[in-house]
């Protein structure tokens, strides 16, 4: 197998390795990340434009880039310039005791919630339907059943599972749907709620 490192790589069709002090690339990247500094509507979308350039050369491509978008490199620097200086202000707010709390978070809240959020679905459904519900035992697991809504077996999958279901595999239970969101979750229980 053919290799090329990165560094020939872009020695062979730019000319120059640019070199940064260790982190500062990461800061930067977050940085574009979190303002979105080199997005389509800042930038262009690059993809289609390297297409339209007609120069094949990478100095080509430069001048026609410049030239056709002359202040898109300052806007870009502008908008994750800002956010560096956003991120220097809160890294001075970081100390042990917020990582503590944070590892905490992570590794005992979001993990608990993440594997018992099952439980909270059924729970939720129930309420609605004023009944009471129940996890399914290891025997009704292997059925493809997670719980109970009143005497209603159902089973819990996530949104993905209506286009994704290659395995074709039969489930005699009744399904719930979900999607993790970043405020909670979304769920689709109405066959469920109609009965």
């Amino acid at each position: 197998m053919l290799k090329i490192k990165n560094a020939e790589l872009i020695k062979e069709l730019i000319g120059e390795v640019k070199d940064f002090p260790k982190y500062t690339t990461q800061i930067i990247n977050l940085a574009n990340q979190n303002s979105q500094g080199t997005r389509p509507r800042v930038v262009g979308q690059l993809s289609e434009l390297i297409k339209e350039c007609p120069e094949k050369t990478y100095d080509g491509w430069k001048k026609w880039y410049l030239g056709k978008y002359p202040k898109t490199i300052a806007n870009a620097t502008d908008k994750i310039n800002e956010m560096v200086g956003n991120l220097k202000s809160a890294i001075q707010s970081v100390n042990k005791e917020m990582i503590k709390k944070w590892v905490e978070e992570l590794v005992l809240e979001k993990t608990f919630i993440g594997l018992k959020f099952q439980e909270a679905i059924l729970k939720k459904v129930a309420s609605l339907k004023n009944v009471s519900y129940r996890l399914a035992n290891p025997k009704e697991e292997s059925q493809g059943i997670d719980g109970f809504i009143g005497s209603i077996p159902v089973s819990i999958k996530p949104m993905t599972y209506k286009t994704k279901n290659a395995l074709k595999e039969e489930i005699k239970a009744k399904i719930i749907f979900y999607n993790k969101t970043k405020s909670g979750l979304e769920i689709e229980a109405d066959e469920i709620l109609k009965l």
